[in-house]
């Protein structure tokens, strides 16, 4: 946490040097903003009158891994992150790499248990997925806990990102947010997924250009890659293993690898925007391609990340900060950085500027079209089932247009929040975890009931706000900043770009907390695991209460068999002792709850397409049940 005490204004002293962008620059920005829009146009323009409401929030369900996978990356790939991680590791050295560890299982988890059920149930939005298995009160609590989440986190991408461009550069602060606004929801609302999905791909690679250029610039400079390495492990930057068991420290290992995977789960497993990229693949195969395509990209765009800062932090060894660098807020560290490394070569700043749009312009879409399907999906639909295609089509884009100026009016609330808008970057953490908890709770226990589901969600977010915000007013309250490692001592302005990379860089206190003080200074990357562990213990308890499921069907493939799965690695003969099938699981179904047809076991759909075949049916007291076999689909 940094201290935020004073109101937010742009940078207008004017005895600060700032850098200008050259004719060059502003071409290669306007480029970005202009290639974007085109492409979300030509989805928009290709087939007009045509389009369904498939095609606009699911791009017809008929894409391919390696955009999807692009697009999976770039959707949190926001430009905080390009700012702020360099950030942290010029401030505190490599330590933060290691969250790199927590990839793997934070994406193998969705690839093989949230994709094949959401895809199986083939639903559009993932909230749809908790009234299958629990009912629609719990889907709607759902919805309104990620529309809040999204909402309040939209505006600050947008803003932010801007507020620091203006501080460091001068580019005017509103006609950089009013444009990044305008063209995203153009483009968004108009093609739908399909634009959004293929302009993530265009930016994905414009934000690996302009990282990639910073690097190799950067390293020639000081005078090679190697040199860059040798300063940092000189000064301590290269972090060793940090085995510390105790999660009330910022970065351990323990904390990165394994409180990161909950991070990730948070973001790739169950969040709309990710989840409906998945949908959008054309098969299930497909779609858990592209999560693992998603893995070696991430490796790569945080060891990008990392090098900027040991380049950023050499560079500062050779070329002393100036005045206003040293007093810059953290995230201004790396646009100071970039415009003063790239000076000479025009065309380059304006690159790095739109590398760091592409991140907001990926982020602020995905959120749009989100929010503009779970709206369509979870609160309209369901109410007036009726709706022409014509009328869909046009209340989805209405919605979108809707969510975009919601989003441009954010972002003027954003600039008026000062201290505030540090728990309103929070948020977006705090409430992932509780949402995870809630999706864990239905797929991995089948006793788990509506009642259980909606206490517990109550109650992981009452948790999560409470530790978050108790951490937030303590850190402010302390207003302490660790010192630079150039040795200059420098002050944290009290404005956004101070508070929009408080998830990477909260800063220590002197001395060692106690009671509720302890509690609140638990490390930030274990607050998903935290809050979802809660949603989790409380939804069961409350369910054991009230009877679990007892007398409610499940619904087939709305739960995992973890059991049946973690014993399929035991010898045949214990697993006949278990009573217990590797690769199936008796589900009480409710036959009624389904439109589709039955025959010969194989459950059709109204296009007399398998959707899951059925092996056996046996009576059980009153409630038929049958083995539900994995299949392809």
């Amino acid at each position: 946490g940094v201290s935020t005490s004073a109101s937010l204004r742009p940078a207008s002293d004017t005895s600060v040097v700032m850098s200008t962008f050259s004719p060059v620059d502003y071409v290669v920005f306007i480029l970005l903003l202009v290639l974007s829009l085109a492409i979300g146009l030509y989805h928009a323009f290709r087939g007009w009158g045509r389009h369904t409401v498939g095609q606009l929030l699911m791009a017809d369900r008929k894409m391919g891994c390696l955009p999807v996978a692009l697009s999976l990356l770039a959707t949190f790939q926001s430009a905080v992150a390009i700012l702020g991680v360099p950030s942290e590791i010029y401030r505190f050295g490599t330590q933060y790499w290691f969250l790199g560890c927590s990839y793997f299982l934070g994406l193998l988890i969705p690839a093989h248990i949230f994709i094949p059920i959401f895809y199986r149930l083939h639903l559009t939005s993932a909230y749809e997925y908790l009234e299958l298995r629990f009912n629609k009160t719990v889907r709607v609590c759902g919805t309104v806990t990620f529309i809040f989440q999204m909402v309040i986190y939209m505006g600050v991408v947008l803003y932010a990102p801007s507020l620091a461009l203006n501080a460091v550069t001068g580019f005017d602060l509103w006609l950089s947010v009013l444009t990044l606004g305008i063209v995203c929801t153009v483009y968004t609302a108009l093609g739908g997924l399909k634009a959004v999905i293929w302009t993530d791909v265009f930016q994905t690679l414009v934000m690996f250009l302009g990282q990639l250029a910073v690097i190799i610039v950067g390293s020639a400079k000081v005078g090679s890659l190697w040199h860059v390495w040798a300063v940092a492990s000189q000064h301590g930057r290269i972090s060793g293993i940090e085995l510390d068991p105790d999660p009330f420290v910022r970065h351990t290992f323990w904390t990165l690898a394994f409180g990161g995977v909950f991070m990730m789960l948070s973001l790739y497993g169950v969040n709309q925007a990710q989840v409906q990229r998945y949908l959008s693949s054309r098969t299930e195969k497909a779609a858990v391609l592209s999560c693992y395509a998603v893995f070696p990209c991430q490796q790569v765009v945080l060891g990008m990340g990392c090098l900027i800062g040991l380049v950023m932090f050499a560079y500062y060894q050779r070329f002393p900060m100036s005045t206003q660098q040293s007093q810059a807020a953290p995230d201004q560290f790396v646009l100071y950085f970039v415009m003063d490394l790239l000076k000479d070569l025009p065309g380059l700043p304006g690159l790095f500027v739109a590398c760091l749009f592409s991140g907001s312009l990926s982020t602020i879409s995905s959120a749009f079209n989100s929010l503009a399907t779970v709206t369509m999906e979870d609160l309209i639909r369901p109410w007036f089932p009726q709706f022409s295609e014509a009328r869909a089509i046009m209340l989805s884009r209405s919605l979108a247009f809707g969510y975009g100026l919601l989003c441009l009016g954010m972002a003027y609330v954003s600039s008026q929040m000062g201290p505030v808008l540090q728990a309103a970057i929070s948020i977006f953490g705090m409430v992932g975890g509780p949402l995870l908890g809630l999706f864990c709770l239905g797929i991995f226990f089948p006793c788990a009931n509506p009642p259980g589901a909606i206490v517990g969600l109550l109650a992981g977010l009452i948790m999560a706000f409470w530790i978050g915000i108790g951490s937030i007013v303590t850190s402010m309250g302390s207003g302490v900043a660790p010192s630079p490692p150039n040795g200059s001592s420098f002050s944290l302005p009290s404005n956004l770009t101070a508070a929009t990379v408080t998830t990477l860089m909260s800063s220590t206190t002197l001395s060692k907390p106690t009671g509720l003080q302890r509690l609140y200074s638990l490390s930030y990357m274990w607050y998903s695991a935290h809050n979802s562990t809660t949603v989790i213990v409380v939804g069961l308890t409350i369910s054991l209460l009230t009877g679990g499921m007892r007398g409610r069907p499940l619904k087939p493939g709305t739960i995992y068999p973890v059991l049946p799965k973690l014993l399929a690695f035991l010898p045949l003969s214990y697993q006949k002792r278990l009573s217990c099938r590797s690769y199936s699981q008796d589900l009480p179904v409710d036959t009624d709850l389904f439109p589709e047809k039955m025959a010969n076991g194989v459950l059709r759909d109204s296009k007399d397409k398998e959707v899951v075949a059925l092996d056996g049916w046996a009576q059980q007291g009153s409630s038929p049940t049958f083995v539900l076999q994995e299949t392809s689909l």
